[in-house]
């Protein structure tokens, strides 16, 4: 389900200057337009990953169990094995030996007889149903069955889980904990990965001081970079810091220069909003194909996007939460299809506003928000307070995102929203 609403890309002629002159994209037309210019990467050799290190790596290929998993017929719980014909009889069974996991018992269970069994052991030949140890009645080495039972009850199929020949993983996949667990059932060690995506991260503005930076007059500390860098370690990409950039146009350009060189994709905050977008359209034209658009979302308007050499570049706004949303909504899902990963969109739910939420039709708007069930069950939300682009706290108390389509209006105590978690992009 895709969480991004559709819209008519209408422009907005209150934002003045070049952007005016350009019909405004919306949510949707713009992650067209970032797709279109971004293929996934070209074929190249994988690398053969260790298993403890593969978490959120990009399968390079299909994988195809070697073996069937479970490899016998085993038992499911801790009890006693016979051949389900002696569910027609009220006779006794006699108890002829025991099967541990990982010990089988040679022998052969003839009509009347009964192994004890432990959970995961091999099924004795002879056998295909389990009673469990608490619903049998014993008396020195017989049993009776204390409760009904089907024949084959409690008992595990060899390749119930896995069959031998089956892709158990298809390519693109991006591996995830249980998938881990999975490959090492089947006795994987490595996995085919395709090569991590390297990803150059760096702030502009001269005012931008790094944490542990004395401040001074009219500086403040540069906090995207840090937001950014977390949310693409989520994705599993190899992290190139090219730090904070002043705004002098020969040293920015420079190291646009220099992290294009070094990497597939570059990512920028600050530096792209009205006026500002004159002062880097320039150096942008020297390096590379980018363009400046707005997009008719809240928070994040102003977006450039395109490449410098072969890497791709995406310029998001300056203020802290537009660069999160920007990243999650738009610049996620292209990192993904250049990392040649197939991962769907994060689920959208519907919960109920507890509040009246102000919103102009016209743009999508991404307010953060909190999500939770009722004394029923039922899902309700309501905003964390002030939604400015520069409230970074707000983001912080959030555990999911509203998103408000584009052609909606103001909601209404009661309304049904769509929300997405933000755990949903781990």
């Amino acid at each position: 389900m895709s969480i991004v609403p559709e819209g008519d890309g209408r422009p907005d002629a209150a934002e003045g200057g070049r952007y005016a002159r350009a019909p405004m994209l919306s949510v949707d037309q713009a992650m067209l337009v970032i797709t279109a210019g971004l293929p996934p990467m070209p074929p190249s050799p994988p690398d053969e990953v260790a298993l403890q290190q593969a978490l959120g790596r990009v399968l390079a290929r299909d994988i195809v169990s070697p073996i069937d998993v479970p490899a016998h017929d085993n038992a499911a719980m801790d009890g006693y094995a016979f051949a389900a014909g002696a569910l027609a009889t009220a006779n006794p069974l006699r108890i002829v030996g025991t099967a541990w996991a990982g010990r089988p018992w040679p022998g052969h269970a003839a009509a009347g007889q009964a192994v004890r069994v432990m959970t995961g052991a091999v099924m004795p030949a002879g056998t295909d149903t389990v009673v469990p140890q608490e619903h049998v009645l014993r008396e020195d080495e017989t049993i009776r069955l204390a409760t009904r039972l089907e024949p084959g009850e409690n008992r595990r199929l060899r390749g119930e889980d896995l069959a031998r020949g089956r892709v158990m993983l298809a390519g693109g996949r991006r591996l995830r904990s249980a998938d881990l667990g999975l490959l090492a059932s089947v006795g994987c060690a490595t996995v085919p990965a395709r090569p991590r995506l390297r990803v150059a991260c760096l702030s502009t503005g001269s005012e931008l001081r790094s944490p542990g930076d004395t401040l001074g007059p009219g500086e403040i500390f540069d906090s995207n970079r840090f937001t950014l860098q977390a949310m693409l370690a989520q994705l599993g990409v190899e992290i190139i810091d090219f730090g904070v950039v002043p705004d002098d146009p020969d040293r920015l350009e420079a190291v646009l220069r220099d992290a294009a060189s070094q990497t597939d994709a570059l990512i920028s905050s600050g530096g792209v909003s009205v006026g500002e977008a004159d002062f880097t359209r320039a150096i942008m034209a020297r390096l590379g194909e980018v363009d400046f658009r707005m997009v008719a979302m809240r928070p994040g308007r102003p977006l450039a996007f395109g490449r410098i050499g072969a890497a791709a570049y995406f310029g998001l706004p300056g203020n802290p939460v537009a660069v999160m949303v920007t990243f999650l909504f738009l610049v996620r899902p292209a990192l993904l299809r250049l990392m040649g990963a197939r991962e769907p969109a994060p689920i959208a739910l519907r919960a109920r506003s507890r509040e009246v939420m102000r919103k102009k039709p016209g743009r999508t708007e991404y307010q953060r928000a909190i999500l939770m069930p009722d004394d029923q069950g039922e899902l309700w939300v309501r905003t964390t307070g002030s939604q400015g682009s520069g409230v970074l706290r707000s983001m912080s108390e959030a555990n999911a995102i509203a998103v408000l389509a584009h052609a909606q209006g103001p909601v209404a105590i009661g309304d049904p929203v769509s929300c997405v978690l933000l755990d949903a992009f781990v």
